[in-house]
């Protein structure tokens, strides 16, 4: 739980400090490894997030949130068949989490793939309709696709929900 605090005040330093003692204490502890793995993430240290989110996942292999996490910590290092990879697993145990599914789309677009995008955004937009991000970067995949009426309708949409994605 200080770890949590330490955290939640934009410590992770310390925050991994307490985690790492919590392991040290209880070497089976998902929540630690899931927890550190997540300050680890805000510090830049994809590489240890992803150590501790794969830790996270031997101790519990149904941990939906962590290989979701791990994915976004692989597409940070550029590891986007990777983080594919954990998306589809995240999606698999959790069906209704439209960040996974944005991401998702982030790492099909990353690889070319923006029919498959274009369907992971708006599985996204099915589970949360104000998801602007989402709306953006689907217009951005029918851009890709030729289609410069879908895209200015999502782009369009997107600005409305979230007036920050105009200068994108």
């Amino acid at each position: 739980n200080r770890g949590r605090a330490k955290y939640e005040l934009g410590n992770y330093e310390g925050a991994i400090a307490d985690y790492d003692r919590a392991i040290d204490l209880k070497p089976d502890s998902v929540d630690a490894y899931f927890l550190r793995g997540f300050a680890k993430g805000r510090l830049g240290d994809h590489d240890g997030a992803i150590a501790d989110y794969s830790r996270a996942i031997e101790l519990d292999p149904d941990y939906a949130e962590a290989y979701f996490l791990r994915g976004v910590a692989k597409g940070g290092l550029g590891d986007y068949r990777g983080a594919k990879s954990d998306y589809d697993r995240a999606n698999e145990l959790k069906p209704d989490n439209e960040s996974a599914y944005y991401f998702r789309g982030n790492a099909k677009s990353e690889l070319g793939d923006y029919d498959g995008a274009i369907a992971d955004y708006s599985r996204a937009i099915e589970l949360n309709p104000d998801y602007a991000e989402a709306h953006y970067y689907r217009g951005v995949a029918k851009s890709k696709l030729g289609d410069p009426d879908g895209a200015e309708t999502d782009r369009k949409r997107a600005i409305e929900l979230d007036p920050a994605l105009k200068g994108h």
